[in-house]
């Protein structure tokens, strides 16, 4: 079987040209550049590593990055008071709360806070109740990534069974959401589920999304399942053991490349449509 690539790269960089032809246009019309406020608490390695790649992203199309950088003793209260003024802030289309924060601090409460037509990366509860509620909402960055990739491709969702491996908040569980939407069957499996190679075999559809090297096994999939890769393990592994079952599948995100790149991009996409709503 000879099996689609979902170039996520690819994508990225298709979405990133078009976003840049709209922040033109935004500027151009109301002379205002759009901003993406981005907050980061402490100095841990990746989190650094994620602001400045946002911040790059920002650059390519036109946005302007605000980083907000707190030290690693902040406070729950000294973190919402830095949130209400980007909220109150008429220049600021997007709030970004890097994650994670300091044990210390309380962070859904501070997701919580984000405005809701601010809230670019679905974090704040009220988002993710919209996206379920199939009402316009922002949705978590890299599920909507996976949607927009298999769109893209032209994957059917519609009637099939989907099975996603891994229920945290901001990807398992509104991944599963948003397949919902697409009219997707979806069983949401995670450690605790009994039987889960059976499951999976089941699946027209898997998204695996669990943190775990090589967590999916080849003889876990079915002969022409789609494979979305979410995860992103040391070494460039993903989730799924790509090497013996992209063979098997019809379609699949290769990691790197696949997922990853379109995270930041649906980012991207959400403070341009921010910014629209905002000006146009």
């Amino acid at each position: 079987m000879s099996s689609l690539i979902l170039d996520g790269k690819a994508l990225a960089t298709k979405i990133e040209e078009n976003l840049k032809e709209r922040v033109i246009k935004i500027i151009e019309k109301t002379g205002i550049t759009p901003i993406l406020a981005t907050i980061i608490v402490g100095d841990d390695v990746a989190s650094v590593t994620y602001v400045r790649m946002k911040g790059n992203a920002c650059r390519r199309v036109g946005i302007e990055p605000l980083k907000v950088e707190l030290p690693e003793s902040t406070t729950t209260e000294q973190l919402l008071e830095e949130i209400y003024k980007l909220n109150r802030d008429d220049r600021v289309c997007g709030i970004l709360l890097q994650h994670p924060v300091p044990k210390q601090i309380d962070e859904q409460k501070c997701f919580n806070s984000i405005d809701i037509d601010k809230d670019v990366d679905g974090v704040n509860v009220a988002s993710f109740g919209a996206v379920t509620m199939g009402i316009r909402g922002y949705r978590s960055a890299t599920p909507y990534g996976i949607i927009t990739i298999l769109k893209e491709y032209g994957i059917k969702m519609e009637g099939k069974h989907a099975v996603v491996i891994g229920r945290s908040a901001i990807l398992g569980k509104p991944v599963a959401m948003l397949l919902l939407n697409e009219n997707a069957t979806v069983t949401i499996c995670h450690s605790k589920t009994v039987n889960l190679p059976d499951i999976v075999r089941t699946a027209d559809i898997v998204v695996a999304a669990v943190g775990r090297p090589e967590f999916v096994k080849a003889d876990w999939v079915k002969e022409g399942a789609i494979l979305v890769d979410a995860g992103y393990n040391a070494g460039n592994i993903g989730d799924i053991d790509l090497k013996n079952s992209a063979s098997k599948s019809s379609a699949y995100t290769p990691v790197p490349g696949g997922v990853g790149p379109m995270t930041i991009t649906m980012l991207m996409s959400q403070t341009v449509d921010s910014a629209e709503r905002k000006y146009l």
